[in-house]
């Protein structure tokens, strides 16, 4: 890690030689390109400017590290954790797990143990002050088991900035010449053109200037696939079908009972019962009458 960063540092210093020597020839040509009475002051006005940027190089730094770990949530709260001793914020964080492959074991008739090997991973965004990235990024690797992958870029954004700003001041110039009466706009819609152009480079260089500030990193991380068992009810009814042995012994019992309801109703007719016997009675004495005669 100690040779990664000593060839970073050396990297910067490349960068920054290289952007100076650039915005100076920038601003060469700039200075050149004027003309007319205003050249003097147009030439100490971008002079001053870019020599105020020249003084700050602005290096926009990001990093994406990927790595494995023992436990997904505690590294998360770990990592939260650090980003705020660190003055930093977290800006996402989720966590996901992928369910694998999952087996249903029968250990009865009503019960049922679900096997579940799931995969648990997560992504955080974080932003950190730039002076302490070096420093963030190694408690972070020690978190994991191993390092999938690191990575470190940094963007100059310094000639990106001057630009911005000498379009912005030469807008500015050209909004204030036009309320003076020096320059006539046929479109008014033109004028609100240039100042929304002035806001847009003015909050472009603010944004350059927060993201010098804090560096953004991104992890990844990720934890071996869990085994999870859980006893749950079984949701298949046919499997709480009796043993055969109680279904024969309901059965008869259920007979019985049927036969015991037929003789207790047939007792709740008697009324009918003794009626019929009598119209019974009553028909063959009837016959026997006839017959005698």
């Amino acid at each position: 890690m100690v040779n990664q960063y000593q060839l970073k540092n050396q990297f910067e210093l490349t960068i920054m030689k290289r952007s100076r020597l650039l915005i100076m020839l920038a601003a060469l040509a700039l200075l050149a390109a004027c003309k007319g009475k205003n050249y003097s002051s147009s030439a100490d006005t971008t002079r001053s400017t870019t020599d105020s940027i020249l003084n700050k190089t602005r290096l926009v730094k990001t990093a994406d590290v990927s790595f494995k770990v023992k436990d997904v949530r505690k590294t998360g709260e770990a990592i939260a954790t650090l980003t705020d001793q660190y003055d930093g914020m977290v800006m996402h964080h989720q966590m996901q797990s992928e369910v694998r492959q999952s087996e249903n074991v029968h250990l009865s008739n009503d019960s049922v143990m679900l096997v579940t090997a799931f995969n648990t991973t997560a992504d955080m965004t974080v932003k950190i002050p730039s002076e302490k990235l070096e420093a963030f990024i190694n408690q972070v690797n020690r978190m994991g088991i191993y390092i999938t992958s690191s990575k470190v870029d940094i963007e100059d954004r310094t000639l990106d900035y001057l630009s911005s700003r000498l379009k912005m001041d030469n807008r500015k110039e050209f909004v204030a010449q036009q309320k003076k009466g020096k320059i006539v706009v046929k479109h008014p819609e033109d004028v609100l053109t240039v100042k929304d152009d002035i806001v847009d480079k003015q909050v472009s260089n603010l944004r350059t200037d927060a993201e010098v500030a804090y560096s953004t990193i991104k992890l990844s991380f990720h934890q071996n696939d869990t085994i999870l068992k859980e006893i749950i009810a079984n949701s298949d009814p046919s499997a709480y079908n009796i043993p055969i042995t109680q279904r024969i012994v309901l059965a008869l019992t259920a007979g019985w009972n049927i036969f015991m309801d037929i003789v207790i109703g047939l007792l709740n007719l008697w009324v009918f019962i003794l009626a019929a016997i009598a119209a019974w009675l009553g028909y063959k004495y009837y016959r026997k009458r006839l017959a005698v005669r």
